[in-house]
């Protein structure tokens, strides 16, 4: 059917189609969160990006001081890192030593939280709290004082170690350099990083222990379970997200372990035997004056830290999703 028009009255135009929203309610909801967050997202990306790139740019530059007095920059491409990764310092000693390093004291520090987040939980309210009072202190305390104090541990001369070791009858009269030895140099960095770390262990540990039901157990004791197999059934499974969490923080902080390598004596590149990446990086790059190769030694430790926490991720999420 067409539409007609009465004679003597003007036909009545059609109203025009109303425009579209740019955006529906629904994607401007989705959007909100993110716009809340743009202003802090772009002020942390610029104070971690820029040094990322800047570093990432020096490290395919042959850039040295004479390079900061010109202000002109020589691009060498891969140069630096085909160095890097043909120097048999990198294989036999920075390597191995942050690697191996990493993987003793993350270990040891995630086991002795639990065993000590497992004491707390099992604690009254009041034992609980001064406890952790005092176990906050450890984590509290600056890096470069608990370095010191493991340093005077150990003395050479002076050192209470020693002394109790002469006592026992076990060291003579001419003492043992503990920081002179590679194996006996890490054992004591160990010592100070399980120290500094197992706090914060502790406590993340013992907030999850705090929300598993306690259902679970008295069932699991009822099935005459004990104490490991509670744990290993009914703890691990529940808290599996925190341990990956506690997990992969200290290993990012083992593997970039800076002041407690280089405020041991010998630390500061005086025994090149038991320099980390970390520390390597800095002395190529700061001391020496060679900012593209310590930039080089840089950028490999990040790729290291970026793939091992992608590991850990996806073991992660691979278990969310067959749970």
């Amino acid at each position: 059917m067409t539409a007609t028009t009465t004679p003597g009255r003007p036909s009545a135009a059609a109203p025009p189609p109303r425009p579209r929203p740019l955006l529906t309610r629904r994607r401007r909801r989705a959007l909100l969160p993110w716009a809340l967050l743009a202003p802090g997202l772009a002020v942390l990306g610029g104070l971690l990006l820029y040094p990322l790139g800047r570093v990432l740019w020096l490290s395919v530059q042959d850039y040295g001081l004479d390079n900061i007095l010109s202000g002109e920059t020589d691009f060498n491409g891969l140069e630096n890192y085909a160095e890097l990764l043909s120097d048999g310092y990198l294989w036999r000693v920075a390597l191995p030593n942050t690697a191996l390093f990493a993987v003793v004291a993350v270990g040891a520090t995630v086991v002795f939280g639990t065993l000590v987040a497992l004491l707390l939980a099992s604690l009254r309210p009041l034992a609980r709290t001064a406890v952790i009072s005092c176990v906050m202190i450890a984590w509290a305390m600056p890096a470069v004082t608990g370095t010191y104090v493991w340093v005077w541990i150990f003395d050479v001369d002076r050192g209470i170690v020693r002394q109790g070791l002469e006592a026992a009858g076990v060291l003579g009269p001419d003492g043992l350099n503990w920081f002179a030895d590679r194996l006996l140099f890490y054992g004591i960095v160990t010592l100070n990083i399980v120290h500094h770390g197992f706090p914060f262990v502790a406590v993340t540990v013992l907030a999850g222990l705090l929300t598993v039901p306690r259902e679970l157990y008295e069932a699991a004791l009822i099935d005459g379970a004990g104490a490991w197999q509670r744990f290993r059934h009914v703890t691990l499974p529940v808290l599996r997200p925190v341990f990956a969490v506690v997990t992969i923080l200290s290993t990012i902080w083992d593997f970039k372990v800076f002041a407690q390598v280089f405020l041991m004596p010998g630390g500061d590149g005086a025994n090149r035997e038991v320099l980390n990446l970390g520390v390597w990086s800095y002395l190529q790059g700061i001391v020496q004056r060679d900012y593209g190769s310590g930039a080089a030694v840089a950028v490999l430790l990040t790729l290291l830290l970026l793939a091992i926490t992608l590991v850990y991720l996806r073991s992660l999420f691979r278990d969310e999703e067959l749970r």
